[in-house]
């Protein structure tokens, strides 16, 4: 028995547990009995002490009732934004020259809300009342900051199944993609932040270079103050919370933009965020959700109290905004489109990875920012792969998850509706043109349900093309279509891949890691998943840059994006040394000549490539400093 398990044992001994050899004197037992009963103590205090900083705070939240599937509402004839402007049933008591956001599920068209539109004077008031909260959040440590965060990771784990419902009924898509797109990335980054955040925010030392070697430096990463995130529809709960999250315990406050599409449902999952944060005692206006159209949005892009800009959405959108942020110099992030490849090696074993193709492809109903859009194999493998995709592509079924029937809640369906149809004919189009130029198609046409005929899907569709420069190999898709291409040389594979304007995420499938590693370092893209789909979006805008290149924008998400990094430089030994201006240098000037022969041999003595000539430059530094 070692001498720390006697010592912690020894208590015990006078009890008849050990042999008479192990025994001491029994006042030296009791000592120890009451040195354990102290240290016991006192640990149980310092573990009462961090609960009650640490635990998670319950807090109060509505459930709503449109997320039970037996919920019923008006079903809306071709349901778009504005059907409250045809449909009376559906019509709120609309305020005289305003605007309102029709809400609905587009997997059967039931009618969520009609809700009245921020105005430019109402984003306005939502960004001073973060700048106001954000004064007195900015100083909260990050003990507290961890505990808001742990509250909301306690809360989503014990109701993701109402979340994914409420995702479910605001956007079309699968409970299984709901729960992967959202409750597991999100939980993810919580717990990133929980654990690493506070290591990423702290003050960095760095190291001085020779000349400073009497000074010491350090990186401080100070909120930047009322920050803005204007995120896209396809993953409501997770676009809105990833942005959040990183904002706030960076020490910022943070307005939300959220799409038309999911106010209904973006509405609800912020709402949480502010019940969490005044349930710990802060101030809920520290989060701010905007909705609002548009023509409104500059309100928030424009204004000066906002210093950073996170965007996630189109192109389109993403030049306006970098526009807009020129106004005050706001810095932006942007994640735009698309087009993602994934490259599969000669030899490639087609079974063991073909479920993570499908995953890849037709998860949330292709509307994924990081979803395969093209799969690119070696010709000899090409017709074993198109088949083998025909097979389970025919199988997939569509549908909806929101409704009690057969057809509905926790029914097998495999691929959701899409968010809206207003992009069905142009799908088709690009469809039919590759067909006509050669490709071989399977489905490829918008479906119309048959109990949900005011659902808007689109069959899971297989191309395959026969060239690179087809307007379906160049656009970003963003629907439930695999592009399947062939190559003979793994250069042209590599061509194949880099060969559109966009540049966001990318795979390399293959036996040969390493000849994989050396594929994906080729690849101009944001970042690459290794035998893999899409494992830096679980990692991604918190601890890894995520981000594209090209038309796929640029700059990268995470906690010190959100943050101002400032630099503080001072004395190592302010005691004994500190910088002074030598009498040769100092101004007036004395003597031109004399001055630069001074700094000419200060420059040789330090950075010098031999000890000769910096030990003539240290010769020079002290003749030029006498005369």
């Amino acid at each position: 028995m070692t001498k720390f398990t006697y010592f912690i044992l020894h208590p015990f001994l006078s009890f008849n547990l050990w042999s008479d050899e192990h025994r001491e004197d029994e006042g030296i037992d009791i000592f120890y009995a009451l040195f354990l009963c102290v240290a016991a103590g006192i640990w149980l205090v310092v573990q009462r002490e961090r609960r009650s900083k640490n635990s998670p705070i319950p807090f109060q939240f509505s459930s709503p009732k449109e997320a039970d599937p037996n919920w019923t509402s008006v079903k809306i004839d071709r349901p778009t934004l504005e059907s409250h402007l045809e449909d009376v049933n559906i019509q709120p008591m609309m305020l005289p020259d305003r605007r309102y956001i029709t809400c609905f599920d587009p997997s059967n068209g039931l009618h969520l809300a009609t809700v009245l539109a921020d105005s430019e004077a109402e984003i306005a008031a939502k960004i001073q009342k973060a700048y106001t909260a954000q004064k007195s959040w900015m100083y909260t440590d990050f003990v507290k900051r961890r505990r808001v965060l742990r509250s909301l990771q306690k809360w989503l784990v014990e109701n993701q199944d109402l979340c994914a419902r409420v995702a479910c009924r605001d956007t079309g898509k699968t409970l299984i993609d709901a729960a992967l797109g959202e409750i597991l990335v999100t939980c993810s980054k919580l717990e990133w932040i929980m654990n690493y955040g506070e290591e990423a925010l702290k003050p960095e030392k760095r190291r001085s270079n020779f000349i400073q070697f009497y000074k010491k430096s350090k990186v401080h990463y100070d909120p930047l103050g009322v920050v803005a995130a204007v995120v896209s529809w396809n993953y409501p709960l997770h676009n809105a919370w990833s942005p959040i999250l990183a904002s706030i315990f960076a020490g910022n406050g943070v307005v939300l933009k959220c799409s038309e599409n999911v106010t209904w449902s973006t509405s609800w999952f912020v709402n949480i965020i502010k019940n969490c944060l005044e349930a710990c005692g802060h101030d809920s206006e520290l989060v701010q959700l905007v909705c609002c159209w548009p023509a409104q949005a500059a309100a928030l892009t424009k204004s000066p109290y906002i210093k950073h800009i996170t965007f996630i959405g189109s192109e389109t959108v993403g030049r306006q905004i970098a526009r807009d942020a020129t106004e005050h110099l706001t810095p932006v992030t942007l994640e735009l489109g698309g087009k993602d490849p994934a490259i599969i090696l000669p030899n490639t074993d087609l079974d063991q990875w073909i479920s993570t193709w499908m995953r890849g492809i037709f998860q949330n109903a292709g509307q994924n920012c990081i979803g395969i859009e093209k799969l690119i194999v070696h010709i000899s493998q090409y017709d074993d792969l198109y088949e083998k995709l025909k097979e389970r592509i025919e199988k997939l079924r569509c549908g909806s998850v929101t409704l009690p029937s057969d057809q509905g809640y926790l029914s097998p369906v495999d691929v959701g509706a899409m968010i809206a149809d207003n992009r069905f004919d142009a799908l088709e189009a690009l469809i039919k043109q590759a067909e006509e130029d050669g490709a071989n198609i399977v489905n490829g046409s918008r479906y119309h349900h048959v109990y949900h005929d005011q659902g808007t899907y689109f069959l899971p569709t297989l191309v395959g093309l026969t060239k690179n420069e087809a307007a379906i190999a160049q656009q970003e898709l963003f629907a439930p279509i695999a592009l399947v291409m062939g190559y003979e040389e793994l250069e042209e594979a590599i061509e194949l891949a880099n060969g559109t304007r966009y540049g966001l995420g990318a795979s390399v499938f293959g036996p040969d890691q390493k000849l994989c590693l050396e594929v994906a370092e080729e690849l101009e893209c944001g970042m690459v998943a290794v035998n893999d789909f899409a494992v830096f979006y679980v990692c991604s805008s918190i601890h890894l840059p995520f981000g594209g290149t090209k038309a796929s924008g640029y700059g990268r998400f995470g906690l010190r994006a959100l943050t101002n990094p400032k630099v503080i430089v001072y004395d190592a030994w302010p005691a004994f040394i500190q910088t002074s201006i030598p009498k040769v240098l100092d101004y007036p000037i004395r003597s031109l000549g004399t001055s630069f022969e001074f700094t000419s041999g200060l420059v040789r003595f330090f950075y010098a490539d031999s000890w000769r000539t910096r030990i003539q430059g240290l010769v020079t530094v002290i003749q030029a400093s006498r005369k």
